[in-house]
């Protein structure tokens, strides 16, 4: 008797979180599948966003629109990513994660297809800014993928997660090449909607996240979602009691933990209220005390990333060949042909690939902070000498190892951001920084081109390079290290 009562209470004393179970279990077929359908949303918000290069000059010409409006097919876009952004994020956080990727799937693919059917410019205005709240919310594929996978290997398998965006920009390129001269830009929108149905499809078999539901008090609800991923792994869950998160290493704090084991009836029928003011209190934590530093830094490495990002695919626009848009007044602006706009986007799409291998390889072993850190001074390195001129295929090299540097930064950010947040913020925090950054993405048209244009290479590059330094400086004035850490 004396025996079994001991050994109830070793079992009782026996716990494990989500993070002990998910390294347990391994990653295996589940997170494979997981990985598949969280690869085709972000495809599908890759082909949207180079859908832009592709759409506005044939937009152009069948409308007659001025340069301004063509320019303002793109800027809707990003206007409406800002607002879905956030909302994409206290979606998943309120709701859950499937509901945020089908609020993403639903918005984008719909509205993405409507487009294809705008009578006028007004209205095709409309219809893409509403895309863009869909592709806002995208963000939410990559942290729900984020929390089945393995502390051990999460960063590497976030960078082949982002392999995806790689793959769908030079997918768009290609239907583009092969649609565009013969059916038009009708048609590739229309087409570029696809991959959203092909979401709502499989949209019925895909799990919620067992770090979400523990974070609601669901304790059986993600006990059967581990329970299932171990079988698919042909693996065991560990023994002892599921717990959303361990308080030391010595114990827990059992008081708070088995009202939630026991009572979760309760706490999903009170959801709906604590919902009503889960944006408050997410973003109350967000600027808490402990957090405060990692979110004002992970707001300004979220622009400077973005700004830098679309700063170097203009940069590459303008200075990779022979032709330049100082030219003396009265001669007519350089204007690629159909031909070449398709091969460059194909082009710098392949350079990003490098960058996300490396980034693979380093993430897990060198750690996030001197990844980021390490890409973009090497970054800041590939753009200096651009300050003056160089032969064109010097630039083009130069551009493309930047192209590569700035896309395995960006990878790595994508692992660290959703990290240093807790379970039941996570979306939100990335949501707003993912706004933030959005914002970078707007602003550096107007300076690159602007300073280009107007012959101030020079300055473009110091700008560019200013903003990759401060950036590095804040990666290194990150507080904390989460390389193999468990996720709260």
């Amino acid at each position: 008797m004396a025996g079994d009562a001991a050994e109830a209470g070793g079992a009782e004393c026996c716990y494990y979180t989500t993070d002990d179970a998910l390294s347990h279990v391994g990653f295996g077929r589940f997170q494979a599948l997981v990985l598949a359908y969280a690869g085709v949303g972000w495809t599908a918000e890759a082909m949207e966003i180079m859908l832009l290069s592709f759409v506005g000059p044939s937009v152009k010409d069948e409308w007659g629109i001025s340069a301004q409006q063509e320019g303002l097919v793109t800027s809707v876009v990003f206007a409406g990513m800002i607002i879905g952004a956030c909302l994409g994020g206290v979606i998943s956080d309120s709701y859950g994660r499937r509901a945020g990727f089908l609020f993403t799937a639903v918005v984008t693919g719909i509205f993405g297809f409507l487009s294809a059917l705008s009578p006028n410019y007004i209205c095709l205005l409309t219809l893409r800014f509403v895309v863009g709240m869909g592709l806002g919310a995208g963000h939410v594929l990559g942290t729900w993928f984020f929390e089945f996978v393995p502390a051990a290997k999460r960063g590497t398998w976030v960078v082949v997660f982002h392999c995806t965006w790689t793959f769908g920009t030079i997918f768009q390129a290609l239907i583009a090449w092969a649609i565009m001269p013969v059916l038009g830009w009708r048609w590739l929108i229309a087409l570029s909607s696809s991959p959203c149905f092909v979401l709502l499809i499989f949209y019925s078999v895909t799990p919620e996240s067992p770090r979400y539901l523990c974070s609601r008090g669901r304790i059986a609800d993600a006990k059967l979602i581990l329970e299932r991923i171990a079988r698919m792994n042909n693996m065991s869950l560990p023994s002892g009691i599921l717990i959303p998160q361990k308080v030391s290493d010595n114990g827990v704090d059992v008081e708070t933990i088995l009202p939630l084991i026991t009572s979760q009836d309760s706490d999903a029928t009170d959801m709906s209220i604590s919902t009503k003011s889960s944006f408050t209190n997410a973003f109350r934590t967000l600027v808490s005390r402990s957090l405060i530093r990692s979110t004002l830094l992970l707001w300004f490495v979220y622009f400077a990333f973005s700004f830098a990002y679309y700063g170097i695919v203009l940069l590459t626009s303008e200075l990779s060949n022979g032709e330049r848009r100082c030219a003396p007044v009265g001669m007519p602006l350089r204007q690629q042909n159909d031909v070449r706009l398709y091969r460059d986007v194909l082009v710098t799409s392949i350079a990003e690939f490098p960058g996300l291998i490396l980034a693979a390889l380093l993430v897990d072993r060198v750690g996030r902070k001197l990844s980021m850190g390490g890409f973009i001074l090497l970054c800041f390195a590939f753009i200096a000498p651009l300050a003056v001129p160089l032969g064109e295929g010097l630039a083009t090299t130069l551009l493309f190892s930047a192209r590569a540097c700035i896309m395995g930064s960006y990878a790595v950010l994508y692992i660290y951001g959703p990290e240093i947040y807790p379970t039941s913020c996570r979306n939100t925090g990335v949501g707003v920084a993912t706004s933030v950054g959005r914002i970078g993405g707007m602003v550096a048209p107007l300076i690159a081109v602007g300073l280009l244009e107007n012959c101030h290479q020079k300055e473009a590059v110091f700008v560019f390079d200013t903003v990759l330094v401060l950036a590095a400086v804040a990666c290194a004035l990150f507080p904390l290290e989460t390389k193999g850490c468990q996720i709260q």
